[in-house]
């Protein structure tokens, strides 16, 4: 995979969090995961910041991905709670799932953390968007985030129409 990020290439970041929105905590996760998709290379909105409600959530997610961005990520709301929803929101708008990227996500923490394969992430393609829920910590975005930076520029080029590299 020799693709380069796009220069114009863009992230979303909305963060599934009913202590965070209510303003309990600050959200570290979100600002993780937005400090570390900059690095990448994306131009970065958000955190959103959001409770953990299903409704709300796809509001946000169909509003990111109307806003062209070639990426949508998640952080919170898929463990299992019963108030962990965000799996369910991102299902509802999503085309086609993707599920080794959610499984790449789960497995790469296993060894210090066993827990880590209890999230119930998925990722997706909604159109031209990669959508992928990660865990609501820092960890779990610093995790997520290894797994997809050697992905998100191949994966860029090919939801923009790019062919695959023969390299």
């Amino acid at each position: 995979m020799n693709a380069a990020l796009p220069d114009d290439a863009r992230a979303v970041v909305v963060t599934a969090s009913n202590r965070a929105s209510a303003g309990v905590y600050a959200d570290r996760s979100g600002q993780a995961l937005a400090e570390g998709l900059r690095a990448l290379g994306f131009t970065v909105e958000g955190p959103h910041v959001r409770p953990d409600d299903a409704a709300e959530l796809e509001v946000v997610l169909l509003a990111a991905i109307s806003s062209g961005a070639d990426v949508v990520v998640t952080t919170g709301g898929t463990g299992l709670s019963p108030t962990d929803v965000t799996p369910e929101a991102t299902r509802r708008v999503l085309d086609r799932e993707a599920p080794g990227i959610a499984e790449a996500v789960r497995r790469y923490g296993e060894g210090e953390v066993p827990t880590s394969v209890l999230s119930r992430g998925i990722a997706g393609t909604a159109g031209r968007t990669l959508v992928v829920n990660l865990p609501g910590s820092t960890g779990g975005v610093r995790d997520g985030l290894a797994v997809l930076g050697p992905l998100l520029p191949h994966v860029v080029s090919q939801l923009r129409g790019g062919d695959h590299d023969r390299s």
